[in-house]
């Protein structure tokens, strides 16, 4: 019983330091989910790492660029990569493009939440 705490205490510290990684797919969740859910990693972290696979770096790229031009966001790290990926149908290994963005709040981050929060309770579109 005690190996199997061990390998969970484990698993966890692993986990704890890629809680702030978003995966992007540009399938399943519309553009400005993964803005807005950047925007909430931001303010619980420091930073945000935003990661994608082949068609979706498009996507990671308009994300990183909405937030920085809205100044919410600088770059800290751009890393590309390829990694291989086995393709079923195929029955062969595939080569994938893979893109890791990290990005940092801005010294007006929290400014800028809290005028956008204004904001939307004064149009009355408030979050409960």
């Amino acid at each position: 019983m005690e190996e199997i705490t061990e390998g969970v205490n484990k698993i966890n510290i692993a986990d704890s330091q890629k809680k702030n990684r978003i995966q992007v797919s540009n399938t399943k969740k519309p553009l400005f989910f993964y803005v807005n859910l950047s925007k909430r990693y931001l303010q619980q972290n420091d930073e945000v790492e935003l990661s994608a696979l082949g068609m979706a770096i498009s996507t990671v790229v308009s994300i990183a660029e909405i937030l920085k031009n809205n100044g919410f966001a600088v770059e800290k790290k751009i890393t590309t990569s390829t990694i291989e990926i086995k393709d079923d149908s195929r029955g062969r290994p595939v080569q994938k493009a893979k893109i890791e963005i990290v990005l940092g709040k801005t010294a007006n981050f929290d400014e800028l939440m809290a005028a956008a929060a204004q904001e939307s309770a004064e149009n009355g579109n408030g979050e409960d």
